[in-house]
């Protein structure tokens, strides 16, 4: 249902000509998501920008893209801006929504556009668009059906996927502390696993760190086995909800049907403490030292900031463990088979060179091709008064997509 439509004339950053729009889409499980379409006159081409968490209506891209001469579909999902029910399986039903409603609008081409997060989903969405009906996934991690099998998901003509990292749960194996020695309390330290003391090789800010590598050895294990943990106790949750359910079945009371509508949510503390935001000689790149939430890892760690700080059972198994999650791009990268163009910035701080060397290497696509542009993860200039790794990447995107698509 389109709520309204009219011409775009925010601080010049679109050219007045464009003719914008603003839709409400039903996904097939009856859920209602959002989004912006932006036409210039007589585009024919449209790139989609969607991530499962952020709002990406004003994303920079967005005037430049329209300047070259494609429409741009921006999208929320319905865990936009919050993230605590967030379950990947759902997402891409959100996405095949705003799929088929492009398709109707009469466009040569789509093109998806997936930066950081949305390059995951992305790519999980094509990976399972691909597949016949009865082969998609059936049920999340945390067993609640997908209804995967009953969607239409049509797929893009093209695939740009720019940063993106290796997907939420990955993402988050790399940062979790694993020197949490109580989940109750944020402030319980195993010394022996603490990245940010000095005997294990940790420096004082802005001083690079010098970790060994049999520190790194015992902390990545250690960072997986808390996130198996974390599993577990994210599967006896979800065991206890099924029983109440199954009970309530057999005995209509209220006391069950309490016992299983009562939510159970996963706090998770310390997840930025990944040692190659402050150890820059590990996969050494042209980032600066911290990590995408600032300066001092050794300090955000312990406060409210951080990727999946609280998060109900299933939403923690499909996006936030990397252990259980399908949401991984390595996993879905072989069944991404459209023109792909994969663009690396050198100054990424949540995929780092060896990430993205992975990432290449299982895209499965026959026509792929690769850009590497000075910037920081989200766009960013490196360096002041340098062109932002936006600018850059939008140069590269344009270039390719006018060697494969129609562009106005």
């Amino acid at each position: 249902m389109s709520l309204g439509a009219g011409r775009y004339l925010a601080a010049g950053e679109r050219p007045p000509e464009v003719v914008t729009s603003v839709h409400e889409l039903t996904t097939a499980d009856g859920a209602t998501v959002r989004g912006v379409l932006a036409v210039p006159p007589g585009a024919r081409t449209v790139v989609c920008l969607t991530h499962p968490r952020q709002d990406v209506t004003h994303h920079p891209l967005v005037p430049l893209l329209l300047q070259a001469g494609a429409a741009v579909w921006t999208q929320h999902t319905r865990s936009v801006n919050n993230d605590l029910t967030l379950v990947h399986e759902q997402a891409l039903l959100d996405v095949a929504a705003g799929q088929e409603f492009l398709r109707g609008r009469g466009f040569a081409s789509i093109v998806l556009l997936g930066h950081s997060g949305g390059g995951t989903l992305f790519a999980f969405y094509l990976e399972q668009a691909a597949l016949p009906p009865g082969a998609r996934i059936a049920a999340t991690p945390g067993g609640r059906p997908t209804k995967l099998a009953d969607a239409r998901m049509p797929l893009a003509d093209g695939v740009v996927f720019l940063a993106p990292h290796p997907g939420q749960g990955k993402l988050l194996l790399s940062c979790i502390d694993p020197s949490v020695a109580d989940e109750a309390d944020p402030l319980s330290v195993v010394p022996e696993l603490n990245a940010y003391d000095p005997a294990n090789g940790f420096a004082e800010p802005p001083r690079s760190s010098a970790y060994s590598a049999e520190f790194l050895t015992r902390y990545r294990a250690a960072q997986r086995d808390r996130v198996a943990r974390i599993d577990a106790v994210a599967r006896e949750h979800l065991a206890r909800a099924a029983e109440a359910r199954s009970a309530f079945k057999a005995s209509g009371s209220a006391p069950d049907r309490r016992r299983s509508l009562a939510p159970k949510i996963i706090t998770v503390f310390r997840t930025d403490a990944d040692p190659r935001t402050v150890d820059l000689a590990l996969d050494p790149s042209e980032r600066p030292y911290g990590s995408l939430f600032g300066k001092r890892p050794d300090l955000i760690n312990y406060g409210q900031v951080g990727f999946g700080r609280l998060t109900t059972p299933e939403a923690w198994l499909s996006t936030w463990s990397g252990l259980s999650s399908n949401a991984v791009f390595v996993r879905c990268a072989p069944g991404v088979t459209t023109p792909t163009l994969f663009v690396e910035l050198t100054g990424d701080q949540a995929a780092f060179p060896a990430d993205a060397r992975r990432m290449i290497d299982a895209l499965g696509a026959d026509d792929l091709t690769t850009a590497t542009v000075r910037g920081l993860h989200f766009g960013g200039a490196i360096a002041e008064g340098e062109p932002t790794g936006n600018e850059l990447a939008a140069a590269e995107i344009v270039t390719w997509l006018g060697k494969r698509f129609e562009l106005a």
